[in-house]
């Protein structure tokens, strides 16, 4: 149960870390929008993986 959290607790960072650093570089950079749509959906995707744990297990 307490390493489950830990996991949870990783992941969230992790997305939030993701989701800002693909902002960052969407407004920063014009010129490479897709790389920065592309952080914003791997974000999304630990993000996915982190709400399967949490209601799955």
């Amino acid at each position: 149960m307490q390493n489950r959290e830990g996991v949870r607790n990783a992941l969230n960072t992790i997305f939030m870390l993701l989701a800002l650093v693909g902002v960052i570089v969407y407004f920063a950079v014009p010129a490479h929008h897709v790389i920065g749509l592309s952080i914003i959906g791997v974000a999304l995707v630990v993000k996915i993986v982190e709400f399967f744990i949490r209601f799955m297990f």
